[in-house]
């Protein structure tokens, strides 16, 4: 039996019912709102609930067949994260941006190559390297490297990344923003060249998981049912 695993609550794993019930799958949740169990109904599927940041790593590890959760975790939880997980599916919802976001006062900082020489100033006249607050430290790190930004340091941010620059604890931010409005209260702008990933949720199969001929035949019936 195919092991798939979905977001266990909130507007995810209602949008995620919703896009298996367009195609004639039936996904619920059985028991109250404190069990994480559920049933698909229509396929041979074995249905986990897990939340959302949970799934790459079981996907990862082979415990899960297929997965739902945004490409944004899979990719910042995950090295090499192509070679562990495929992508069967985008599913057009869960969107969000991670962006580089710097000061609106910062008139002169528009592109990444304004950002490396802004930061190659900053460490010049604090005697220190710009912090950018984030809690996508994979991505955006890659990110910088392959633009040639350097003299930056990753801050670990746990809380309300947009509020860091006012609070003086970062220069900078990178972060998820989906209208870009917190963003804007706070007085930030996104580099015109500062996109780092365009998220959204995201149906991944496990390359590291066993698959057995059956599993195979059975993934591929769901998928012509999918459409993928």
């Amino acid at each position: 039996m195919i092991r798939l695993g979905v977001p266990s609550k909130g507007r995810l794993m209602e949008k995620t019912f919703d896009w298996f019930g367009k195609h004639g799958l039936t996904l619920s949740r059985t028991g109250s709102d404190r069990e994480y169990a559920g049933r698909v109904d229509g396929a041979d599927i074995a249905l986990v609930l897990l939340s959302a940041g949970e799934v790459p790593r079981e996907l990862a590890e082979g415990r899960l067949h297929l997965g739902v959760t945004g490409s944004d975790l899979v990719r910042e939880k995950l090295t090499r994260w192509n070679s562990k997980v495929e992508t069967l599916a985008r599913m057009d919802f869960g969107h969000a941006d991670l962006i580089l976001a710097v000061p609106k006062v910062w008139i002169d900082v528009d592109t990444l190559d304004d950002l490396d020489a802004a930061a190659a100033q900053f460490r010049a006249r604090h005697g220190h390297r710009l912090r950018i607050a984030t809690k996508y430290h994979r991505q955006v790190r890659e990110f910088l490297q392959d633009n040639g930004v350097a003299d930056y340091q990753l801050v670990d941010s746990q809380g309300a990344t947009e509020g860091t620059v006012l609070n003086h604890t970062a220069e900078m931010i990178a972060d998820i923003t989906s209208t870009g409005e917190t963003l804007r209260a706070n007085h930030l702008k996104v580099l015109s060249d500062g996109m780092i990933h365009a998220s959204q949720a995201t149906l991944f199969r496990s390359r590291t998981a066993k698959w057995t001929k059956s599993q195979k035949t059975d993934l591929d019936d769901l998928r012509l049912r999918l459409g993928v």
